[in-house]
């Protein structure tokens, strides 16, 4: 097994699953999602590659579950090379003064919240020569996304603030903006896009690893 772990967070479909399945020819995979269902068909996907992956049916906003994976990688492995958040909740469009809490509370939890802990537990095992890459959708302060452009900005804005802190030690942090993808997210965003003007997220994947030398 090669030694290089690859952890992605929200790896069950999309841009996520397409990860893991091109980085499984030189990483082992740590694919982290809340559905079980679909982590099991992308080890069976990354099995039939000749790769191989642990799969932790889990949700990134679960504090515990989060802590006890990143011990369980450390009593492992150790250590995680690369660690690619994909992971994101993207809440109903929908006019500022007509949010919903709880669609308002699940944006701030997953797409928030959820990377303020992340970052503190991975970076001991990301170290000075990992890697962590966060995605960029720029939405806020656009109409009608409040609670996904905001929330996502936030986390951006998190993901720079580390970024410059560890220019020097380490880990390197990347922040990358991928193409219009046809994900059920994209779908409810825009309906009636056409499809055809979008991007495979296996070739978006691909794209984004080569501007990540990986």
């Amino acid at each position: 097994m090669t030694d290089k772990i690859a952890l992605i967070t929200g790896a069950s479909r999309g841009l996520g699953a397409a990860f893991a399945e091109a980085l499984s020819d030189t990483h082992h995979i740590v694919a982290v999602a809340r559905t079980t269902g679909a982590l099991e068909e992308l080890d069976d996907r990354i099995q039939a590659k000749g790769g191989a992956a642990t799969l932790a049916p889990m949700d990134i906003t679960n504090a515990d579950a989060m802590a006890q994976l990143c011990r369980s990688i450390y009593d492992r492995w150790g250590k995680v090379d690369l660690w690619l958040h994909t992971a994101a909740h993207g809440a109903p469009l929908t006019p500022a003064d007509h949010i919903d809490q709880k669609d308002w509370s699940k944006s701030v939890a997953i797409n928030l919240d959820a990377v303020g802990r992340l970052i503190p537990f991975l970076s001991p095992l990301l170290g000075t020569e990992g890697q962590a890459v966060f995605f960029d959708d720029p939405r806020g302060g656009e109409k009608f996304f409040g609670s996904y452009g905001a929330t996502k900005a936030a986390q951006i804005a998190l993901a720079r603030s580390w970024q410059l802190e560890t220019a020097t030690n380490g880990p390197k942090v990347s922040i990358l903006t991928p193409k219009g993808m046809p994900t059920g997210t994209r779908a409810r965003f825009f309906p009636g896009e056409p499809r055809d003007t979008l991007v495979s997220p296996r070739d978006e994947a691909k794209r984004l690893l080569a501007k990540l030398e990986l």
